[in-house]
């Protein structure tokens, strides 16, 4: 197992306090006897412990044994790390833990050698504990060549009161720690001893005491008289922690996890999982197509507390051909993608954007690409739509309540879950067995396991419940920084294209198979889909016919287009619709204007219509006095002004409007709009930034002396103010024997909080009296011996010898720590 904790300088030496045996005696001195690059391996392992920079490595050891920073540790820690903890913490205390004592306790003795080279399960304990050392949650006090792992502090509170369900540890007296003390001590005692102790040999340890005067509550009695049980409360017994070991055999846990699950799921060719994959992909892009048609035509409004409305979500799923929550996806992903957008008028609507314009010129490809990308980084919860919040009120598609940070890092751990059993359809049960191995103190909502599951299913990166090949492209791009690949593996999924339309005398058509970019844009305008499948009918009538010339087609660039794809000439029937509604829709002509200019003579007017340097106006004669622009009325105006002619700008009642002209947001110094608010700066996390924060806390930890050692040394030398008498306290002041607080208002403080806060960690777990300065009721510093018992939440939790009292202190109150005298 490798050492983390490199002894190779006398300076070294020095500081763990060892006499030179290289064993460092407490937590913070194995934090400082790391070399740069083991101290750049915790920072890799633990970034948070980077922001804010600590000032000294007795703060980087305070704050990487606070419980924020060892929750935040053991958030995402897996099955086997939580095992290799919680055997450290239930063995030590009970002699040095070696690696092979650990091996043991977990049981990874007794897993068979894996098939296909892979690490036995010993290599995978080894492994973790190499890990958890390098991450500062364990520490090596042994001396070279003789490990003594022992558990960072504060990591048996966040592993909770009973690790690897095993009960308190015992008291001072003699422990029993041997099976065949345990089985001694039952040989005498009454019937049933031997079932309590079973009952409660793998947990929880914690037993209720039976009614008096039955044998269940006599064997509990003989078991305490016996100390193998230890009486919590009047009605409470627990099983202590050696005499757990002992019924264990010395195990901590049953069985060992040294690998995930692989539960069992319905075998799915690649093949297949690659065409169903296609086809969800193909309706996916085709109900975007439809999303863009629709709200192009009829733009829903935002909601007041934004997001869709229930009745615009309905039309919208009308209009897709799809139940609500698939529509809700639909509309949450195209939204992702940017395809469509809240326009920020007033008020406000969503409308398609110049990404949808783009959109169009894609192939299906591409498109899914597009939207494979958004769902890939996005962190939104479609799924919740339709649920109601803590308020009641109910969750909206587009709405701010659906954004959650944790989904894109939740979608790549269900996607690699799928990537380890390859062909293979996987449940939510079976997905979720997976996740909580592999986070077991994090298990993700069942609710968002499933949604992200159906989202996969409906984007094509599922196929028949399996992961496909434009999946594996997804999961890629998750670890990747660019989408490349995307296009191409979907592309490779597709089925070929075809480029021809088989037209019929009954105004339908046949399409053989995918059609083209081209044939697909030239069916969608002119024609109605009838019906699909492995070959798409359409149907022409006259709306679709006008629908095509509505886009600027004509009658015959549209018979032309049709005969170019068809083996067959146009059926007559469909050439007599085309040109018949052709010659309707030419009767009535409608345009649009966007200003317009009079005047009472039309010589005004003459020749500003065919002027070439006006020519980007649009400018049409309506009447003689009555021109038209394509152009806004100010643009128009400001026009006419400069080709001198003096105009004035009237609203629709006549009346004219003032002209002046908006002032430009404001610029900021750096010359952007002020109203912008500029992106937050990221804190470095490069290795560079962490090699020169490591460089910076060994230059302050620089000599043999931390900052509480030289505040020891101080302490020391001061005069003594005898057992029973006072004295001075170098400061000019006086202080009492340590039976009362006195002020001291001239002393210097502990130079930095993380020094303090170290001291009472290594006071907690050697049991020694510190020197705390605290700020009293009247605002003045009183200063006291105590003996720290518990550091939590922000509080300490101490026992005043003198006083034979116990105290609770917050910490931000707490001026100083220091090491009392030995």
């Amino acid at each position: 197992m490798a050492n983390t904790s490199p002894r190779g300088t006398a300076e070294a030496d020095v500081a763990d306090g060892a006499g030179g045996t290289g064993a460092p005696h407490t937590f913070t001195e194995s934090i400082r006897a790391r070399d740069d690059a083991a101290l750049l391996a915790l920072l890799r392992a633990r970034p948070d412990l980077a922001t804010p920079s600590p000032s000294t490595l007795r703060s980087l050891a305070a704050r990487a044994s606070s419980r924020t920073a060892l929750e935040r540790a053991l958030a995402h820690a897996d099955a086997r790390t939580l095992q290799v903890l919680e055997a450290v913490v239930a063995l030590a205390g009970n002699g040095p833990v070696s690696p092979d004592d650990v091996r043991h306790a977990v049981g990874a003795d007794d897993v068979p050698a894996a098939d296909g080279g892979a690490p036995d399960a010993g290599s995978l304990v080894e492994r973790v504990l190499d890990d958890a050392l390098a991450a500062a949650l364990l520490w090596d006090a042994g001396a070279p060549g003789r490990p003594d792992l022992r558990p960072a502090p504060g990591l048996d509170d966040v592993l909770g009161p009973h690790p690897a369900g095993l009960g308190p540890s015992r008291p001072a007296e003699r422990p029993l720690t041997s099976g065949e003390e345990v089985r001694g001590t039952l040989a005498n005692l009454p019937r049933g001893g031997r079932e309590v102790l079973d009952a409660l040999a793998w947990g929880p340890p914690i037993g209720l005491v039976p009614a008096p005067g039955t044998t269940a509550r006599d064997a509990v009695d003989a078991l305490v008289d016996a100390r193998l049980l230890l009486r919590t409360d009047a009605r409470h017994v627990a099983l202590p922690r050696d005499v757990g070991l002992a019924l264990r055999g010395g195990r901590t846990h049953r069985s060992a996890e040294v690998a995930p699950p692989r539960p069992e799921g319905r075998a799915v060719p690649q093949e297949a999982a690659d065409a169903e994959a296609a086809s969800a992909a193909l309706e996916l892009v085709r109900r975007v197509d439809l999303l863009v048609a629709a709200w192009d035509d009829t733009a829903p409004p935002v909601l007041r507390s934004g997001g869709l409305g229930v009745r615009d979500l309905r039309r919208t799923a009308q209009a897709l051909g799809s139940d609500e929550a698939d529509a809700a996806f639909v509309v949450e992903l195209a939204a992702a993608a940017g395809v469509v957008a809240d326009d920020g008028d007033a008020p406000p609507s969503y409308r398609p954007t110049t990404v949808a314009d783009a959109w169009e010129a894609m192939d299906d490809a591409d498109r899914w690409a597009l939207l494979a990308s958004a769902w890939a980084g996005s962190r939104r919860t479609p799924w919740l739509v339709g649920s109601r919040d803590e308020k009641g009120n109910l969750r909206a598609p587009l709405s701010g309540d659906l954004h959650r940070g944790w989904v894109p890092r939740l979608r790549r751990h269900v996607l690699q879950v799928l990537a380890a059993q390859p062909g293979t359809a996987l449940d939510v049960a079976a997905v979720m067995a997976v996740l909580r191995w592999h986070a077991p103190r994090t298990v993700p909502p069942e609710q968002a396991v499933e949604g992200l599951l159906a989202e996969a299913g409906l984007l094509g990166v599922t196929g028949a419940g399996a992961l496909s090949a434009p999946g594996t492209a997804v999961l890629a791009h998750l670890s990747d920084a660019g989408p490349a690949g995307l296009a191409e593996a979907m592309r490779a999924a597709l089925p070929p294209e075809v480029d021809e339309v088989l037209l019929q005398g009954d105004l339908t058509g046949i399409v053989p198979g995918r059609p083209s970019q081209a044939l697909a844009t030239l069916l969608d305008r002119s024609a109605d889909v009838e019906s699909r499948g492995a070959a798409t009918t359409v149907r022409f009538s006259p709306a679709s016919v006008t629908r095509a010339l509505d886009h600027g087609t004509t009658a015959d660039e549209l018979l032309d287009a049709l005969a170019q794809r068809s083996r067959v000439p146009v059926p007559q029937p469909l050439e007599y619709l085309v040109r018949d509604t052709a010659r309707r829709h030419e009767s009535l002509r409608v345009g649009s204007a966007g200003s317009y200019v009079r005047a009472a003579d039309p010589t005004v007017l003459a020749g500003l219509a065919v002027d070439p340097r006006l020519a980007h106006l649009g400018l049409v004669r309506l009447a003689p006095t009555v021109l038209a622009a394509s152009v806004p009325a100010a643009e128009l105006h400001a026009a006419l002004r400069e080709r001198g002619l003096l105009s004035a700008v009237e609203g629709p009642d006549g009346r004219v409007l003032s002209t002046r002209m908006r002032r430009p947001p404001r610029l900021d110094r750096a010359g952007r709009d002020a109203r912008r608010r500029p992106a937050a700066e990221p804190e470095p996390t490069t290795d560079d930034a962490r090699a020169h924060l490591v460089a910076r806390l060994r230059a302050a930890d620089a000599g043999d002396e931390t900052a509480v050692d030289r505040l020891a040394g101080a302490h020391r030398a001061r005069p003594s103010s005898g057992t029973n008498g006072t004295g001075t306290n170098g400061a000019g002041t006086t202080r009492a024997n340590g039976s009362r607080g006195t002020t001291t208002p001239g002393r210097a403080l502990t130079p930095e909080p993380g020094d303090a806060l170290a001291t009472l960690h290594d006071a907690l777990r050697d049991g020694r009296l510190v020197w705390i300065e605290m700020v009293g009721a009247s605002g003045t510093l009183e200063r006291r011996a105590l003996k720290p018992l518990r550091l939590d939440g922000g509080r300490l939790r101490a026992l005043d010898p003198a006083r034979e009292a116990e105290l609770t202190v917050a910490v931000h109150r707490i001026a100083s720590v220091e090491p009392a005298d030995g």
